[in-house]
């Protein structure tokens, strides 16, 4: 670099800054000695911009000669190389300090306290993962009662909106979370959470009245108290198809209205001949909840075809919507007062949503409901001097909520919201005066079975599994203390003795199975035992009304949900560090057990779709196969060598049949079907890398483009991993930074080089053994 020297100048014109540096006049034999250049306070903007010298004149001599305005925005900052280094340092004791604070908080937190927690029904906290970047890890913290470990979520971002919202341990969001981070470590290539995320309307729109969050689209959302042209409503006729199809579809399962009292209802609503009816919030959300159902059935006996890219407005997942949008509109003016029928519609709005694949907005409805609720005293005995008929109508409406919002906090891994502690309801009555008073005509099953049996039974197995899913989690403190890792997956011998500790905690599971009456078990071939895993074929019988029938599958597919949803959090994926120390058997077991769950659930779902219609329309079951599905592909990323290996992934091919076949109801499904087949080639991928054959190319394959249009089941179910045109070869090098995949994700961990791929798979492939996991692991 070289110095100028300026000697002494003349005052400036008027405009020149006041202040200037002195200059040294040096005589001529100091010659040799480099002068010290002159300081410029800052560049001025234009001379930064073309890196060029500027002078301390403003204007100065650069802008005056291109004619530019000479600006400098932050004249008063000084931008020199020994302020960097000073900055550096600064910055770094800060690093030291912050370091030092938070050492005390970890210590601090992992003194573990015995008491129990004053309120932690599933408690919120950390990620045992390292965050994709549609998922923030929630770190853990401390419950304000005490310096208690607890197991976090995930903060993810499910629908239209980029918004991120919470997700319990539970959640099927979080194994997404714990699966996508171990596919991005293996493929070394960014495995986002939205690729293995339904394509549904909650991604394509911000509400059910499909009305995106775009300025564009702010007037339409303001539009919900307009009124609709009565030409956008069904008639008479129509309205009365769709009830009829209420009563033979979800009333048996969810028996929290009279039947007889709501036909009075209706008619009270009817007007002049011709004329539309009046509004009411309960027959408008029914219709919806029925218009869910019926056009899932015309859209399957159709010629159109659905889209696999992006979920539209004509999908039937959304049929209805005008209702449910009156439906809410009418709602408000019921805050304040609210009415039974006011609880009956916010139920039914959360199955609205939850069908729709509107998750939070399913939570919300739900909450409304349990404080309306609340409001009318639905958790206490109903009053005496209510009917008969009145009082197990209430009942039936409470546990009802109860075991619906029971099954949706444990399915997002949330806080519930009603408590059983407060609640002195008797559970729901069954019995042939009941039945004969409940409203509805339904033949008797048996002798001491009605139509009622299924809402008693569908309670008593939610009541077990809440009390299972609360002792597991609230008890995670006492297992694990944080003195290893952040999670309890940085410590096999805490996971081993939690895995032990689940075991204890099933039998409430199992005592249902053995009361569950035989006219609510579907029937297996031979030998094979329904509420079972021991993969044998149900039998549909020809001559039983479809309500009785789904009542028999919806209650076995749900046993199987809330058991393998148990067991999940114990698929632990493959640490890329050599020396990682083995699962214990308990740990394997019960990932054996969450994939042989997910396989009967599978089967069943196989049989009854290609053979009969009973679930069309029932998207919540869709929801179930898709939680099964992706249970046993990440069983098999994690367990690549299990002796159950085989059967999990004819399952995986059966999964993509079902899904396919759903497809022909409504567009989310085939979505998945894409979704499965991608992962499904990855699963072939890493195994033919396990077995050392290699395939064409040693790379990861490519997501499959979405663009391929629509499915049909006539399409092959998986290619095969040769026809799979890899894109890149990160297998041939070595990892330049990665991190324990089910450990708590610190990322100064260093990798081996990932070529030798088998050699880091040991941690979970070892030869076939105990519960067919394998055994024998190194110490």
């Amino acid at each position: 670099m070289y110095s100028t020297f300026e000697g002494p100048k003349a005052p400036g014109p008027k405009g020149e800054r006041d202040e200037k540096p002195e200059v040294s006049s040096a005589p001529s034999f100091e010659a040799p000695l480099r002068p010290k250049r002159q300081q410029v306070a800052r560049a001025c903007d234009s001379c930064r911009m073309h890196r060029i010298k500027c002078d301390n004149n403003v204007p100065c001599k650069n802008c005056v000669s291109r004619g530019e305005q000479c600006i400098n925005k932050s004249p008063g900052e000084r931008r020199t190389l020994p302020q960097a280094y000073r900055e550096i340092d600064r910055l770094k004791q800060k690093v030291k300090e912050l370091e030092e604070q938070l050492e005390k908080e970890r210590s601090r937190s992992s003194v573990v306290s015995t008491a129990t927690p004053p309120f932690a029904l599933t408690p919120p906290g950390t990620s045992d993962c390292t965050s994709t970047p549609d998922t923030i890890s929630v770190p853990y913290a401390a419950p304000a009662g005490g310096n208690q470990q607890v197991w976090g979520g995930v903060m993810s971002s499910t629908g239209q909106s980029p918004q991120k919202t919470w997700y319990g341990p539970s959640s099927l969001f979080y194994y997404i979370n714990r699966m996508n981070t171990y596919l991005s470590a293996v493929f070394q290539q960014l495995h986002p959470d939205d690729l293995i995320q339904l394509k549904s309307v909650a991604k394509t729109f911000a509400t059910p009245d499909c009305n995106p969050t775009g300025d564009d689209d702010k007037t339409n959302g303001k539009d919900v108290s307009q009124t609709v042209s009565n030409e956008a409503y069904l008639t008479p006729t129509q309205e009365e198809y769709f009830l009829n199809l209420y009563w033979q579809s979800y009333h048996p399962m969810l028996a929290i209205i009279d039947e007889t009292e709501f036909r009075k209802h209706y008619r009270s609503l009817a007007t002049q001949p011709g004329k539309p009816r009046k509004p009411s919030p309960l027959v408008d959300i029914v219709i919806a909840v029925s218009m869910q159902v019926g056009m899932a059935i015309a859209q399957r006996n159709s010629s159109r075809a659905l889209s696999a890219i992006e979920v539209g407005k004509d999908d039937p997942s959304i049929a209805g919507r005008l209702y449910y949008r009156r439906c809410q509109r009418l709602l408000y003016n019921e805050q304040e007062a609210p009415t039974l029928m006011t609880v009956q519609c916010h139920m039914l709005s959360a199955v609205y949503t939850c069908c729709a694949a509107f998750q939070n907005m399913s939570h919300v409805a739900l909450s409304l409901a349990v404080r309306s609720a609340h409001m009318l005293g639905l958790h206490t005995e109903p009053p005496s001097d209510l009917p008969t008929s009145t009082r197990d109508l209430h009942r039936r409406v409470w546990w009802s909520l109860y075991t619906f919002e029971s099954k949706t906090c444990m399915k997002l891994g949330r806080p519930f919201y009603t408590d059983a502690d407060s609640t002195s309801c008797s559970l729901p009555v069954h019995d042939h005066r009941v039945a004969s008073l409940a409203g509805s005509d339904f033949a008797l099953p048996d002798e001491n079975t009605t139509w009622l049996t299924y809402t008693l039974y569908n309670c008593k197995l939610l009541l077990s599994a809440r009390k299972v899913h609360t002792t597991f989690y609230d008890r995670y403190p006492e297992f694990y203390s944080g003195n290893t890792g952040r999670v309890i997956y940085d410590d096999p011998a805490a996971l081993e003795r939690y895995a032990e500790f689940l075991s204890t905690t099933m039998k409430p599971f199992d005592d249902w199975v053995g009361s569950v009456p035989d006219a609510l078990k579907t029937k297996r071939e031979g030998d094979g035992q329904p509420l079972s895993t021991d993969r044998s074929r149900i039998v549909v019988e020809q001559f039983v009304p479809p309500w009785l029938q789904r009542q028999r599958l919806l209650l076995e597919l749900l046993y199987h949900i809330l058991r393998l949803n148990l067991y999940r959090p114990f698929i632990c994926f493959p640490s890329m560090v050599t020396e990682s120390p083995s699962l214990g058997t308990m740990s394997l077991s019960h990932a054996a057990s969450a994939a042989e769950h997910s396989i009967a659930v599978t089967h069943i779902f196989h049989h009854v779709v290609t053979n009969t219609d009973l679930l069309v329309g029932f998207h919540e079951a869709f929801q179930w196969q898709w939680n099964a599905a992706l249970t046993l592909a990440g069983f098999l990323f994690a367990y690549p060598t299990s002796s159950i290996a085989g059967p999990v992934r004819e399952s995986i091919d059966l999964s993509i049949v079902v899904f396919e076949d759903f497809g022909r109801s409504f567009g989310t499904s085939l979505g998945a079907a894409t979704v499965m087949r991608d992962l499904a080639i990855k699963i072939d991928f890493l195994a033919e890398l396990l077995r050392g054959s290699n395939p064409p190319a040693a790379t990861p394959p490519s997501t499959q483009d979405p663009t391929a249009g629509q499915f049909t089941t006539e399409t092959a179910v998986v290619p095969p991993a040769s026809d799979v045109t890899f894109s890149q070869e990160p297998f041939a090098g070595s990892m330049d930074m990665a991190y324990s995949v089910d450990n708590s994700g610190d990322l100064e961990m260093l990798w081996p080089p990932i070529g030798n791929m088998p050699d880091q798979w040991w941690f979970h492939a070892q030869p076939p053994g105990l519960n067919g996991i394998g055994e024998g692991f190194p110490g």
